[in-house]
């Protein structure tokens, strides 16, 4: 069964009595990747945020409720000196199932496995996070949030910070993802990263501006803004 669409009806959310979001409606393909863009300040993080159950809304709903998302980090959030392989940073994402530091079934490290090769860095598995490019972090902490079987994936900026080829490399491990069944969700401020979806959000000051294909809805937009 494909995954269920994400409904968002009438949400309202901000920080500290802010508003950021205000009656937002949308829906979100299961199945599919969805780029949110729009200019700084539009409520990409905080859609994002909603999403990901680290905020709740003050009003409007979301469907379905109970969601277990996997949310990847961008690379430059990881510590440069953090004394860990590939391999073992992919594993820890069946901490979702197993518990931190608990022994990998079989099974565990069949899925491993697999996710490495899903992102191209089996033949990564070894080296020591520490001494990868930006765009080989960037897919092994991927391969970390496939690992949680998560039918929702959610990045900010997957690409921010990266050469053009680490950029392509990215967009591709996206689109592999989404061509899993996982849905995917990722914030954007490049045109062109937005254009690979096959779903696009259009935010302007916390609203809804337009939805639907990238190449209609992207019409007439700034190739790039501030994140």
């Amino acid at each position: 069964m494909p995954p269920p669409d994400i409904r968002i009806a009438g949400v309202t959310a901000g920080y500290r009595g802010h508003p950021v979001l205000h009656e937002l409606s949308a829906t979100i393909p299961g199945g599919q990747v969805t780029a949110l863009a729009g200019p700084n300040g539009s409520g990409k993080s905080t859609l994002l945020g909603i999403l990901a159950g680290v905020i709740t809304p003050s009003a409007g709903t979301l469907r379905p409720e109970h969601v277990r998302p996997a949310f990847v980090v961008q690379h430059s959030s990881v510590p440069p000196t953090l004394p860990i392989t590939v391999g073992e940073t992919v594993a820890m994402g069946r901490w979702a199932h197993r518990g931190a530091w608990r022994r990998l079934t079989r099974r565990d490290r069949t899925i491993v496995r697999e996710c490495l090769d899903l992102m191209n860095i089996a033949d990564l598995a070894d080296r020591r996070l520490d001494t990868l490019s930006g765009g080989q972090r960037q897919r092994a902490l991927l391969a970390q949030a496939l690992a949680q079987e998560s039918g929702l994936l959610l990045l900010d900026e997957p690409t921010t910070g990266l050469d053009s080829l680490a950029q392509q490399e990215i967009s591709e491990a996206v689109r592999r993802a989404g061509d899993q069944g996982v849905t995917v969700v990722y914030a954007t401020h490049s045109r062109e990263d937005a254009l690979r979806a096959d779903h696009c959000l259009l935010l302007r000051d916390g609203r809804i501006a337009a939805q639907g294909n990238p190449c209609t809805v992207l019409r007439g937009e700034r190739t790039a803004e501030p994140a």
